[in-house]
């Protein structure tokens, strides 16, 4: 009998501290960066994992220059729905590539291929026991000579809107969020966030780097920092335990 319950409670003990993951997939504006130390690019979840507790585990799985349409023909979401256990959450974040319409191998149709990849993740997400969580596209610091903040993702960001809407999932509209972001820099200030440098000026680059999508590790923590407050403000049962593993 003394043995039935140490093991009971082993088993209730191990139970209990089983870590929730949360898997991230996306383009390069999430993806992790070679040399973190040296290079000024970082992806936003790419610096997520300090802003949770111990039991949630980041797995950012966000790959540079991929689209829904490659990360899947590429069998990366199938390796990561394979691993996928019940409670475990997905972040999504695509669009930026699925735009491309010089790319056969990325570029999707907003309204179709790209919708249906959408709901494609969500619904294997949650065969899993999973909950997924869209995301739209972070905005590219695109000021006019007016200054102001042109967008540049046509429809990409109202389909994923929609099919969290379709499919009741947890919506983080990032491209509004990222906007008001880079709208508080200005068109000046704003290049702190993402990569500027004259040649020299930092050992990384030999030339001048003049980038306004991707992003310094000022604005990955920024926006990262923005998923969180998103997080904590999303009315979902399904959030309940990823809220309180926020620190």
């Amino acid at each position: 009998m003394k043995k039935y319950l140490l093991l009971l409670c082993l088993i209730t003990i191990s139970c209990f501290a089983q870590k929730t993951t949360i898997y991230c997939i996306g383009d390069s504006t999430m993806a992790n960066k070679k040399d973190p130390d040296t290079n000024p690019e970082h992806g936003w979840a790419q610096v997520l994992q300090p802003f949770f507790k111990d039991n949630i585990i980041i797995e950012n799985k966000a790959v540079n220059g991929r689209s829904t349409k490659s990360f899947l023909n590429e069998n990366r979401w199938d390796s990561i729905c394979k691993k996928l256990k019940k409670g475990d959450y997905v972040l999504i974040q695509f669009g930026h590539n699925d735009e491309k319409t010089e790319d056969p191998q990325r570029y999707t149709n907003p309204h179709t291929s790209y919708r249906y990849n959408l709901i494609r993740f969500v619904k294997e997400t949650r065969e899993k026991g999973a909950y997924p969580i869209l995301l739209s596209s972070i905005a590219r610091r695109n000021f006019n000579e007016k200054g102001v903040l042109q967008p540049t993702h046509g429809n990409y960001p109202l389909e994923t809107r929609l099919v969290a809407q379709e499919y009741k999932v947890p919506f983080i509209d990032l491209e509004y969020h990222t906007e008001l972001l880079e709208q508080s820099y200005g068109p000046e200030k704003s290049k702190q966030l993402h990569l500027h440098f004259k040649a020299g000026e930092n050992p990384y680059y030999k030339e001048d780097k003049n980038d306004d999508t991707h992003l310094s590790l000022k604005g990955a923590t920024e926006i990262a920092q923005i998923v969180i407050n998103q997080i904590k403000l999303l009315q979902d049962r399904s959030l309940h335990k990823l809220q309180k593993g926020v620190k």
